[in-house]
């Protein structure tokens, strides 16, 4: 596969447990391609790994405001790319870089290999309050959603919904570091909702509140696809995670790869009329008292368990996006259902509270005959760095934990 370009995994969150960063290292690095990436540090479990060619540090605001923030961003990517001394394929790996990208101004972006879409689309999928929009325009299924403009339209909300009830605001990716503001808040009152809509000037984003659809095991799925310059859907496939974390609104713990005609024709849809270009990755929710699959959020780069959807030649989204951006076919799709993807310091946990919590049925399934292939998020016999740091963190965590609860409490 190696065309002598090499790639820039680009990240803002600041998470050292970012496995979808890893996969993408991974997968480009065992192809032959020159990788580098935004590390927080040397110490971190993506900067270990045997196939980064070179770890980049993350930029740093010293204003402290978003504007600062993300222009520190685009004056890192245009050092990088000045360092890496060619073009580079980038590959944003979270919603605020993905966000960047589509922005970046035209002497910076010059340095890069990107797809090529509206400068304002990825942010239409990635703002929760846009995506409602674009579900009724397009007639994809979305949990009825509220968003508030004040306290009496908070109480009338909670009124018409129903609790418990779930609270989104419209762009995490704003949200300050250390206010302790989450992304989506499960919440169980009055009370909640209007102490949360208070915050909304600390957020610098909209609330909204949204009904909750209600969690068992099975019913959340997800699509991975990588839409080619001509819009064609390139690689990819949908999935039913089968664990999360935290438990029933997590991340992806455990995931597998089962073939499902109606939400691929629904991302497809989505895809094609937007006319989006590269990667694409949503998260649906059945729900059971109407069989609709609901699409909960959209997100315009990879999602972390992408490799679960790696084909019988070796290809992923992350390796379909670099041979179409540099200009070489795809091979023709050889899907492997069933394959199951694990994150290992987060299934175990979870399969053990969701074996305790379990009340209500699961949700139908397709059978799958034969041995599954596991696709291990972070362990790797040809890259052992990234698991041994993984572990020792996970090990400290826990220690630390451990050590805020004096003995007898």
């Amino acid at each position: 596969m190696n065309s002598g370009v090499p790639a820039l995994i680009f990240r803002l969150d600041r998470n050292p447990f970012h496995h979808g960063s890893l996969g993408a290292v991974r997968s480009l690095g065992r192809a032959g391609v020159e990788v580098h990436a935004f590390t927080e540090s040397p110490r971190v479990p993506l900067a270990r790994s045997a196939y980064l060619h070179r770890p980049h540090p993350m930029p740093e605001a010293a204003g402290g405001t978003q504007a600062a923030a993300d222009a520190a961003a685009v004056a890192a990517l245009d050092r990088v790319g000045a360092r890496i001394g060619r073009r580079a394929v980038l590959i944003p790996m979270d919603d605020r870089a993905a966000l960047l990208a589509a922005r970046l101004p035209p002497r910076v972006r010059s340095r890069f290999l990107l797809a090529e879409v509206a400068p304002d689309l990825p942010e239409r999928l990635a703002d929760k309050s846009q995506l409602v929009g674009l579900c009724s325009e397009y007639d994809i299924s979305h949990p009825s959603t509220e968003q508030p403009l004040s306290a009496a339209d908070v109480r009338r909300g909670v009124t018409r919904l129903g609790l418990p009830l779930i609270a989104k605001w419209s762009r995490p990716w704003q949200l300050p570091a250390g206010s302790g503001l989450r992304s989506t808040t499960p919440i169980h009152s009055e009370a909640e909702a209007l102490n949360l809509y208070e915050r909304t000037a600390e957020a610098g984003c909209p609330l909204l509140l949204q009904r909750l659809l209600p969690g068992r095991p099975g019913a959340d799925w997800f699509f991975h696809g990588c839409f080619g310059a001509d819009g064609r859907l390139l690689a990819g496939g949908t999935g039913r995670k089968e664990l999360s974390w935290p438990v029933g609104a997590g991340l992806t713990a455990a995931g597998s790869w089962l073939p499902h005609a109606q939400l691929t024709r629904d991302a497809m849809r989505l895809a094609q009329r937007l006319g989006y270009r590269g990667i694409l990755d949503l998260d649906f929710r059945w729900d059971p008292d109407t069989g609709a699959y609901h699409l909960l959020d959209a997100n315009p780069r990879p999602g972390a368990q992408f490799r679960l959807f790696t084909d019988r030649s070796g290809t992923d989204v992350v390796r379909a996006l670099h041979l179409d951006l540099t200009g070489r076919p795809v091979p023709e799709p050889r899907p492997v259902p069933g394959r199951l993807f694990v994150t290992e310091n987060y299934a175990p946990v979870s399969a053990l509270l969701t074996a305790r919590g379990r009340r209500a049925p699961a949700a139908p399934r397709p059978p799958i005959a034969g041995r599954r292939q596991i696709e291990p998020a972070w362990f790797a016999p040809d890259d052992l760095g990234p698991f041994l740091a993984m572990a020792a963190r996970t090990v400290r965590r826990a220690a630390r934990r451990l050590a805020a609860f004096p003995p007898g409490s």
